[in-house]
């Protein structure tokens, strides 16, 4: 296969550039971390949203989606050009619109009724509307489908009451997709059904959790008989896990697809060229350039397995367990690669922000790493899908399979 680009893509990567060139500035050197700390009316909310809204005017907000949600109708490839050419200028990052745009509208479109995604797809397109998902519990750890918030209908009406935890981005979302459980007499597979729902709807309240790293992009969301209308229900009562599949294989894509953090070989490398050794510079050191080049090694065969889903979904394909094979390498690629860099920068690599070396961009991936192998399922759930849907080895035994939820052990 020829990965250089094709006369067609050529000329495109040449009008990107131009575009980029008359609305942004090249970096100039170590930018600092890629992850930001986002408040609702922040300036750094503010910078994403004129950001994101100058590229939706353009149609680069999501270029492979059809030009009547927004998008420009192009290609996969066209966007992982538009991704490559943009990741050189120094933008406010998209972090506020990563989940919506690639797990939660991608769901409302395959679901979603034509007068919803007619309301919604836009809006989020342009940074008018954030959005997050609430899928992850306190009581169900990784098991997805063991969570407890329930619905419950009366006529076109439903009654949510439950709690979710680890929502990324919920202090600011305007919306989010919300899996639920409205048949506890059911398999815990087979109960479950999604819904969208308004972040501001009377009963929602939103607690964000401090972490290690002193922000706070994770929150906990408690729902206590919040009302919403049939018509935002997401597929079928009941096939609520067929649904969180469509939106769990987006995720592993939006997760896996890129380099993980804003980190990639080459800030290792730049690093490297400029740290001094006790033996000189630290490019120098073969054991150093070892290392470099197996992550370089690994960071191909992301992006080459990133080429394969991406292909598929060209093809009118849903991303399948495929993508979890880039998702586990990336946040554990984080992880090293940060842990090795601070260990190259010895004593100064406990300093973070403006004083540590290129802005703290390693201290920060390093914190970052442990939410990245959590989100989107954890390394040992992957590595479970890999084993069983990829490699077709025997699955784990499920006790737990053909029993009606609420005949399961609660732990209390």
């Amino acid at each position: 296969m020829d990965f250089d680009d094709t006369a067609e893509e050529a000329k495109f990567r040449s009008e990107v550039r131009a575009w980029l060139d008359a609305n942004a500035k090249l970096k100039t050197g170590a930018e600092g971390a890629d992850e930001m700390e986002v408040e609702e009316d922040g300036a750094s909310m503010q910078a994403a949203k004129a950001w994101q809204k100058k590229k939706a005017a353009k149609g680069y907000a999501r270029i492979s989606w059809p030009k009547e949600v927004g998008g420009l109708g192009g290609t996969p490839l066209q966007q992982i050009i538009f991704n490559q050419e943009e990741s050189k200028y120094d933008i406010a990052p998209g972090a506020p619109f990563a989940i919506g745009l690639g797990m939660c509208i991608p769901t409302l479109m395959h679901y979603g009724s034509k007068d919803s995604i007619g309301r919604y797809v836009k809006p989020a397109l342009a940074g008018d509307e954030v959005w997050c998902q609430l899928f992850s519990e306190p009581a169900g750890g990784s098991d997805v489908a063991g969570l407890r918030t329930r619905a419950e209908r009366n006529g076109d009406e439903w009654t949510i009451n439950g709690q979710k935890i680890w929502t990324s981005g919920a202090h600011y979302s305007d919306y989010g997709i919300v899996l639920t459980r409205t048949d506890p007499n059911a398999q815990k597979h087979k109960g479950l059904t999604m819904f969208y729902l308004s972040m501001k709807s009377p009963g929602v309240d939103v607690r964000p959790i401090k972490q290690a790293s002193g922000q706070s992009n994770f929150n906990e969301v408690f729902f206590t008989d919040v009302k919403i209308p049939d018509s935002q229900r997401l597929g079928e009562v009941g096939q609520g896990w067929t649904v969180a599949l469509t939106t769990l294989m987006h995720e592993r894509l939006a997760v896996g697809g890129g380099t993980g953090g804003g980190i990639d070989v080459n800030e290792l490398l730049s690093l490297a060229r400029t740290l001094e050794l006790e033996d000189g510079p630290a490019i120098k050191n073969a054991a150093v350039r070892e290392r470099i080049a197996d992550w370089y090694v690994r960071t191909a065969g992301l992006k080459y397995t990133t080429l394969r889903t991406m292909t598929a979904l060209s093809r009118g394909q849903q991303p399948g367990p495929e993508a979890s094979i880039a998702k586990v390498v990336v946040a554990s690629k984080l992880q090293d690669l940060s842990a090795f860099a601070m260990e190259l920068e010895s004593e100064a690599g406990a300093l973070k922000g403006e004083d540590a070396a290129m802005g703290g961009l390693f201290q920060a991936g390093w914190m970052g790493a442990p939410g990245l192998r959590i989100a989107g399922g954890t390394d040992e759930i992957l590595r479970n899908i890999i084993a069983e849907r990829v490699l077709g080895l025997p699955p784990d035994i499920r006790v737990d399979k053909d029993i009606p939820f609420n005949k399961l052990p609660s732990g209390r």
